[in-house]
């Protein structure tokens, strides 16, 4: 999933993002911290990972998500 940041708190490393039908999301310092950034921008786009309502990890769209992270892709079908 991917968003835009909304705002960005360096002392809690915690803020909000846009997502791309207009929903505003927060994230934590966990989110922040499980990945490899330092700070982030208003307007940077990022790829999350989103586990029901809550931000479980955030990235520059540039990085990918690691596997942990990511939702769990469906079994083909194929018989």
């Amino acid at each position: 999933m991917q968003g835009t940041v909304r705002s960005f708190d360096e002392a809690t490393r915690s803020g909000t993002v846009f997502l791309d039908d207009g929903t505003v999301l927060e994230f934590g310092t966990p989110a922040f911290d499980a990945g490899p950034l330092r700070l982030l921008r208003t307007g940077q786009r990022v790829n999350l990972a989103v586990a029901g309502e809550e931000i479980t990890y955030i990235t520059l769209s540039t990085f990918p998500v690691p596997a942990a992270f990511a939702p769990p892709r469906p079994a083909d079908d194929a018989e």
